[in-house]
């Protein structure tokens, strides 16, 4: 055996305490004492200090919250404890339900109730809006709610500890606006990529629907000009306003549109010429989808593997989606009927039927006798009947015989009347010239 084994590592050697160990956990220990019995402050710099030296205390895990109780929304601090929170209404939420979420008391809200013009203004509240709410410990201080684009009701306490609301006004601004594109791929992305929003892509095939199948005519290299009109608040954007005037190319054809107001208060499209846009037939009674299958006198059947002719258009479109009265009319037979499935007729004359085939239910209130006007919602895109996928079948027929919905000639409505016209025509002016300018904002009117 080597009478002088190697040293052992540095790490395994055991050394006795300095004194200025002992002297240093000394002093932490008394500084900790202190600090517990409030005997000692520290500035920030030696907080920052003696923490660092002391040992980290453990931490002991807060009690859950019982299984029954909802946290309350969290809470901005506005003054010394007074707090606020946003609070978005849920699907069928109360004033009640929000109340009790956030622990306020039950005796402020009847408080509010009773307040004159508030309990209508807040019974009815929309899921996915937002109210503001501030209070202190469970006392309502203060709440907003926007009951309308223009009012703004303001509810606070005051310095007598009662409540007390007000309507606030504040007006609306529009802006006129002129934007153009092309059609690439849909005319929501094209409307969109010239700078407005889908409420003027619908209200856009809305106004030329009675020309442009919008499902079927549209192609790609289409091209339109909008102008319209922006609504604001203090500034801000809130959503687009009517088109005021417009022009829509279709595969190499140009339609031009301009809103007027009569003096009776009435607002409709003409052309420039007045003629109304207003047509007595939807050319598509359904939004936005694609055919499937067009009329055809000779088509073999999908199911049946027979040669029949299709004697309508299918409008291909998810299940659920609503179909719309291609016209005013009167509701002559709904229910099944073999091969159609679930079926609509709806007769608009003694001449004209429109039928609407395959719907997976029927709208509230439609049953025969039932008047409808166009556009109005009488059933729902389904698959019932002789169908492979959800779709509707629609007809378009005069005296019995069987017409192309797609082209056939549909009668237009009455144009603008003759004490009207000059005026029509003085107001229309400016704003088809407005359709010859570049884009952009042109000009803000109170």
């Amino acid at each position: 055996m080597d009478p002088n084994p190697p040293s052992k590592p540095a790490f395994f050697a055991l050394r006795a305490p300095r004194a200025s160990f002992w002297l240093q956990l000394a002093c932490c220990a008394v500084v900790i004492w202190s600090l517990t019995h409030g005997g000692v402050s520290l500035s920030p710099e030696a907080g920052a200090t003696a923490a660092a030296a002391a040992p980290p205390a453990a931490v002991s895990p807060p009690n859950p919250a019982p299984a029954s109780v909802t946290p309350a929304p969290a809470a901005t601090p506005l003054s010394p404890g007074l707090s606020s929170t946003d609070v978005t209404v849920r699907r069928n939420d109360t004033l009640d339900a929000i109340f009790r979420r956030l622990r306020l008391d039950l005796a402020d809200l009847a408080t509010l109730r009773a307040l004159p013009g508030v309990r209508a203004a807040l019974d009815r509240l929309m899921p996915g809006e937002s109210l503001h709410f501030s209070y202190r410990d469970t006392a309502l201080y203060g709440l907003e709610r926007r009951v309308s684009d223009t009012q703004l009701l303001h509810v606070t306490r005051d310095a007598g500890g009662g409540l007390t609301a007000e309507l606030v006004t504040s007006p609306l601004e529009t802006r006129q606006r002129t934007v153009r594109g092309q059609i690439d791929s849909s005319l929501f992305e094209a409307v969109e990529a010239a700078g407005a929003h889908d409420q003027t892509a619908v209200a856009l095939a809305d106004i030329f629907g009675w020309d442009i199948d919008f499902v079927l005519d549209v192609r790609q290299g289409d091209s339109f000009v909008v102008t319209y009109s922006e609504v604001c608040r203090d500034g801000v954007y809130l959503h687009d306003g009517p088109i005021l005037a417009a022009e829509f190319v279709n595969q190499g054809k140009a339609y031009r549109a301009v809103r007027y107001s009569d003096p009776d208060g009435g607002a409709h499209y003409y052309t420039p010429d007045g003629k109304s846009l207003h047509k007595a037939f939807l050319r598509a009674p359904v939004e936005f989808t694609r055919v499937s299958s067009r009329f055809n006198s000779a088509r073999r059947h999908p199911i049946l593997n027979l040669i029949r002719a299709h004697k309508g258009v299918d409008y291909a479109a998810p299940q659920g989606t609503p179909v719309r009265a291609a016209g005013d009319g009167r509701v002559r037979y709904a229910g099944p009927k073999g091969g159609y499935g679930n079926v609509i007729e709806l007769e608009h004359s003694a001449s004209v039927v429109t039928v609407y085939g395959h719907l997976s239910r029927f709208a509230h209130g439609i049953h025969v006798g039932t008047h409808v006007t166009q556009g109005y919602v009488i059933g729902y895109v389904g698959m019932t009947g002789l169908a492979t996928g959800p779709h509707l079948h629609y007809e378009y027929r005069v005296n019995g015989v069987f017409k192309n919905p797609q082209t056939v000639s549909l009668p237009g409505a009455s144009p603008i009347e003759a004490r009207w016209r000059e005026d029509f025509l003085e107001k229309s002016a400016p704003l088809l010239a407005s359709l010859e300018l570049q884009p952009g904002a042109m000009l803000v009117a109170r």
